[in-house]
C-alpha cells in the first residue's frame, strides 16, 4: 500500500471553475423561484382561461317563478328601460313605430361580424349586451361594433344570474365587463341587461335589489318587448314573425349574435330590416329612445341624465365623455358610452392582452399535453418491450460474451469526505470473487478520509489497496489521477459510498470478452430504501434507470454508464481524453464519448451495487440538479453527434433524440398533465379526471412491477408509487425546470458534497 502526498504550500487562489461555481451558487435561489414562478404563471393563465370559459368560477343556477310581491306595480307594468333619477325608478317605453334591436351574448367571432355587415348595409344601428369574458377574447370585434355607430351595453362577465350572486360577485363582473371594453373599445357604458331576464313583469324579489343597487350606481337596466325566441331555432319566418310586434307599438326587439347556433338569426335578420322597415318603421339604440322620449328642449340633458350620474364607484373615474349638448347623430345613438381614460383604460388593456396570452397558450399546451401523452405511453410501450427482449436475450443459458475473462482489473475509488462510508466500501471490495487492484483517490478530503481507508484495508488484511491524495479538484480529475495510475486494462469506477455485492465486478467485466465493448454499465441499487425518500428513489432507479438501461442497450445508445457502477476499457478512457471537467455529469459525458469514437457500451444487469441515496429533499434536490443539468451540458457539448458517421454516428441519430424527448422535453411538460388533471378535478369533471389519473397510475404501476419482476425486487416498495407520483415527481419536474433555467442563464457547479451517513454496509440483508 503506498501513499502519495502533495507538497504543502501557501493557500492557492481559487481556480476558474472555482469562481465559476461561486457565482453560479449565487444565483441558484433567483433561478428556483423562477422555476416556481413559471408554474405559477402556468397555473394562473389555466386559471384566468378557464374563468372566460366559465369553467372557474362558474353558475349555471337559473332563478324560476320567484315571486315579485316586492316589485312596484309601475315597474312591471311598465317600459323595458329602467333608469333611476334621483333615486327613483323610472321606465321609459320605445315609441311607435320604432325598433330598438338588441343582441346579447356576444361577441361571437362567426356569427357577430355577420350581422354586423348586414347592419351596417341597411344603415340600421342596434344595441348589443355583451359578455365581458367574450369582449376581452373578441376585442376587435367590439372596436369595430362601436366604429360602426352601434352601441353596446354589459351583459356581465361570464353570463350568471346575478340574483344568486353576492355583492361582492356582481360587483366584480360589472367591473371586469367595463374594464373589457376600455381595453376593447376604449369606452365603457352605462347601459346593463342581466342574463336570463325578459319583460319587465318578469322581474321578482330577488333581481329587483340587483337593479336597484346597480341603478344607484349609474347603471340603466333594459330589458324586452319583443323576444325573437331566435335561440330555438325555429326557422328564418318564425324568427321575423315572433320578432314583430303588434300594430304600430314600438318595441325593444331580442336576438342573439351568440350563444350557439346562429345561422337562422343571421338570415332573418336582413328579411326582418326590410319587413319593418316596409311597415314605416325606424331602428335606433336604446339612448336614441330615451332621447326621442324627451322633448327637443330638453333632450341633451335628459339623454346625459343617467350616464352623467353614471359610475358610482365604477363609472366616477370616467367622465370624460363627451357633454356637449350639439351631440351629432352618432353620439346621441351612444350617449350611453363614455370614454375610458386613465387607470381603467390601462387595465382594460392589460386584461385584453393577459387573454390574449391565455387565450394562444392554453391551446397551445394542450398540444404539448396530447404530444407529451402520447410520448409518455410511446416510452412506456417501448421500455416494456424492449425490457422483455432484452432480459430473455441476456438470460438464456447458452448466451455468453465470449471466453472468461478473468485477469486482474483495476477499481478507483474517488473520495471526498467519505469517512463514514468509505470503510464499508472496501470491505465490499474484500469480498471480491474476481481479483482486483483498488485504488483509493481522495480529493483533498478534511474529515481523514485517507486515514480511515489505510486502516480499514490494514485491519481487512488488503493489500492490494492504494490510496492517492490530491489537492481537491473534483471527482473528474480524481478519476483520471487514478486512471493514470492503473494497473491493469479494464478499470472500475465507482462511488465512496457504494457497496459492491462479492461477485458485481465479475460480472461486471465479462462483456469485455466482446472486442467492440468499450465500457459497460452496472445495476445500481439503493441501499437505504427503508425511508420514504429512499423508497421513491428505489423505484425510480429500478424503473426509471435500469429499464430504461435495457432499452438503450438494445438500441446501441445508452446514454449514461452510472458513477456507482460502471466498467471502461483504460485505453478507450484514455483514447476520448479522460474524464472531462466541461459538464456536471462527467458520467454521461464519457458514455457519449465512447459511443463518438465507436465503442459498444452495454448494460450488465447481474453486476449490482447498492449506493446510499440523499436521506432529505435538499440533498435529493442538489443530486438531481446536478445530474439534469450536467446531462443537458453533455448533449449540448456532442451536438455534433447528430452529424457523426458510421457507428460513431448512431448515438446522435438514436439516443440523443430518445435521451431528449424522454429525459428532457417529456419531464419538461410532463407537469401539465398534472396541472390539467388538478385543473379538472376542481372545475371541470372531478370523477373523469379522477379515472383518467388512475389509469396513467396504473400503466406505471404495470411498467414499475415488470421492472421490479425483471430485477427480482420485493413489491412491496410499490405501494409508494401513488404517493411518489403525487409528491417526489412533481419535486422531479422542479428540479429539471430549475436546470432548464441554469441552462439558460448559464453557470457551473463545482463536485458536490452529499451528507453521508453510511448506512449502507455489506448487500447481505438488504431487500
Amino acid at each position: 500500500m503506498t501513499t502519495t502526498t502533495p507538497s504543502r504550500g501557501r493557500r492557492r487562489a481559487p481556480s476558474r471553475i472555482e469562481r465559476a461555481a461561486g457565482k453560479a451558487a449565487a444565483l441558484q435561489k433567483p433561478r428556483v423561484i423562477l422555476a416556481l414562478l413559471l408554474l405559477l404563471g402556468l397555473t394562473s393563465v389555466m386559471l384566468l382561461d378557464g374563468y372566460l370559459r366559465a369553467e372557474v368560477g362558474g353558475d349555471e343556477r337559473v332563478r324560476d317563478g320567484a315571486s315579485s310581491s316586492k316589485v312596484p306595480d309601475k315597474i312591471l307594468n311598465g317600459g323595458p328601460i329602467i333608469s333611476f333619477r334621483g333615486g327613483q325608478a323610472i321606465t321609459t317605453s320605445v315609441p311607435t313605430k320604432t325598433i330598438a334591436l338588441t343582441f346579447d351574448d356576444g361577441p361571437n367571432p362567426t356569427y357577430t361580424p355577420d350581422v354586423l355587415k348586414i347592419l351596417k348595409k341597411y344603415n340600421a344601428p342596434a344595441t348589443f349586451f355583451l359578455v365581458g369574458s367574450m369582449v376581452s377574447r373578441y376585442p376587435g370585434i367590439v372596436k369595430d361594433m362601436v366604429g360602426q355607430g352601434n352601441e353596446v351595453g354589459i351583459h356581465t362577465f361570464t353570463h350568471v344570474d346575478l340574483s344568486y350572486q353576492s355583492d361582492a360577485r356582481i360587483r366584480r363582473e360589472m367591473t371586469q365587463t367595463q374594464l373589457a371594453l376600455a381595453g376593447a373599445a376604449g369606452i365603457t357604458t352605462t347601459l346593463f341587461r342581466a342574463p336570463y331576464s325578459s319583460e319587465t313583469d318578469a322581474i321578482d324579489n330577488y333581481s329587483w335589489p340587483v337593479y336597484e343597487k346597480l341603478g344607484e350606481e349609474g347603471y340603466t337596466s333594459v330589458f324586452v318587448d319583443t323576444d325573437s325566441d331566435d335561440w330555438k331555432k325555429p326557422g328564418v319566418s318564425k324568427i321575423v314573425k315572433w320578432a314583430t310586434p303588434s300594430g304600430t307599438s314600438g318595441a325593444a326587439v331580442l336576438m342573439h349574435d351568440a350563444g350557439g347556433d346562429r345561422e337562422q338569426t343571421v338570415k332573418a335578420l336582413p328579411a326582418y330590416i326590410k319587413k319593418m322597415r316596409a311597415k314605416g318603421y325606424t331602428f335606433t339604440t336604446i339612448s336614441g329612445v330615451i332621447e326621442a322620449q324627451n322633448t327637443a328642449a330638453r333632450a341633451g340633458q335628459q339623454a346625459n341624465a343617467p350616464a352623467g350620474t353614471a359610475g358610482g364607484q365604477l363609472q366616477g373615474r370616467n367622465q370624460n365623455g363627451n357633454q356637449n349638448g350639439n351631440r351629432n347623430a352618432t353620439d346621441r345613438l351612444q350617449a350611453a358610452h363614455r370614454e375610458a381614460t386613465g387607470t381603467t383604460l390601462y387595465e382594460g388593456r392589460a386584461l385584453v392582452v393577459a387573454v390574449a396570452v391565455a387565450e394562444y397558450t392554453v391551446p397551445t399546451l394542450s398540444v404539448g399535453l396530447v404530444i407529451v401523452g402520447v410520448a409518455v405511453m410511446g416510452r412506456f410501450g417501448m421500455m416494456l418491450i424492449l425490457a422483455r427482449r432484452h432480459y430473455r436475450l441476456r438470460n438464456k443459458r447458452r448466451f455468453s460474451w465470449g471466453p472468461t475473462v478473468t485477469r486482474p482489473v483495476t477499481v478507483i475509488v474517488p473520495a471526498y469526505n467519505e469517512k463514514e462510508c468509505i470503510a464499508n466500501t472496501l470491505e465490499s471490495l474484500s469480498k471480491s470473487t474476481h481479483p482486483i487492484e483498488i485504488i483509493v483517490v481522495d480529493d483533498g478530503s478534511s474529515d481523514g478520509t485517507s486515514e480511515i481507508s489505510r486502516e480499514a484495508a490494514r485491519t481487512l488484511g488488503m493489500t492490494n489497496v492504494r490510496v492517492i491524495r490530491q489537492e481537491n479538484a473534483g471527482k473528474p480529475a480524481a478519476l483520471n489521477n487514478g486512471v493514470r495510475n492503473a494497473s491493469h486494462d479494464i478499470v472500475i469506477m465507482m462511488d465512496g459510498d457504494t457497496v459492491f455485492e462479492p461477485d458485481a465486478v465479475h460480472q461486471l467485466v465479462q462483456p469485455f470478452a466482446d472486442p467492440e465493448v468499450g465500457a459497460v454499465a452496472g445495476n445500481a441499487k439503493v441501499g437505504n430504501r427503508n425511508t420514504v425518500i429512499g423508497a421513491w428513489q428505489h423505484i425510480e432507479y429500478v424503473m426509471g434507470f435500469n429499464l430504461d438501461r435495457r432499452m438503450y442497450d438494445l438500441l446501441r445508445c445508452m446514454p449514461t454508464i452510472p458513477g456507482a457502477i460502471g466498467a471502461f476499457r483504460r485505453e478507450a478512457v484514455l483514447q476520448v481524453g479522460g474524464m472531462s471537467e466541461d459538464t456536471l455529469a462527467e458520467d454521461t459525458d464519457i458514455t457519449i464519448a465512447m459511443h463518438r469514437a465507436g465503442r459498444r457500451v452495454v448494460y450488465q444487469e447481474h453486476a449490482r451495487a447498492w449506493t446510499e441515496a440523499p436521506g432529505s429533499l435538499k440533498q435529493l434536490w442538489s443530486q438531481r440538479y446536478r445530474w439534469s443539468y450536467g446531462t443537458m451540458q453533455a448533449l449540448w457539448k456532442h451536438r455534433k453527434s447528430l452529424t457523426d458517421k458510421g457507428p460513431s454516428g448512431r448515438f446522435g441519430r438514436v439516443g440523443m433524440p430518445l435521451v431528449v424527448l424522454f429525459q428532457i422535453v417529456t419531464p419538461v411538460f410532463a407537469p401539465l398533465i398534472d396541472v390539467f388533471t388538478a385543473y379538472s378535478m376542481i372545475f371541470i369533471d372531478f370523477r373523469a379526471a379522477l379515472y383518467a389519473w388512475l389509469a396513467v397510475l396504473g400503466v406505471q404501476l404495470v411498467c414499475a412491477a415488470y421492472a421490479f419482476r425483471l430485477d427480482k425486487e420485493q413489491y412491496r416498495y410499490l405501494l409508494m408509487m401513488p404517493l411518489q407520483q403525487l409528491a417526489y415527481r412533481q419535486m422531479m419536474y422542479l428540479v429539471l425546470i430549475h436546470s432548464c433555467i441554469t441552462a439558460l442563464t448559464g453557470g457551473r457547479l463545482r463536485w458536490q458534497k452529499l451528507k453521508r451517513t453510511g448506512e449502507v454496509g455489506t448487500p447481505a440483508g438488504v431487500g
